[in-house]
């Protein structure tokens, strides 16, 4: 218990060595940075987004199309490898239809 009390104590006169304006300059200083983060928000993040651009761009629709297209076929792929043969048929019209 007294191993406790020591700790405690000696932990409160850490804290209550910093010096006042050293603690009032930190707050005013972190509340500054956060006052300019929230004015320039919307420019960050339009910052944030060209940047995700640059690195990932999106895809034009033309390849979007071909990307379904290709899911599709292969999703037709798949149905046909696993289904019978009366299935196949049919499955086979409807994908030529697609």
């Amino acid at each position: 218990m007294s191993t406790l009390l020591s700790l405690v104590h000696s932990v409160q006169a850490a804290a209550f060595d910093v010096p006042l304006l050293a603690v009032l300059r930190a707050l005013l200083l972190t509340s500054f940075i956060g006052a300019l983060v929230l004015l320039f928000k919307p420019l960050l993040s339009g910052i944030g987004r060209a940047l995700l651009l640059m690195v990932k761009p999106h895809l034009s629709r033309e390849e979007l199309r071909a990307r379904g297209q290709m899911r599709d076929a292969q999703l037709f792929a798949r149905m046909i490898n696993g289904a019978d043969a009366s299935h196949a048929a049919e499955l086979r019209a409807m994908s030529a239809r697609a």
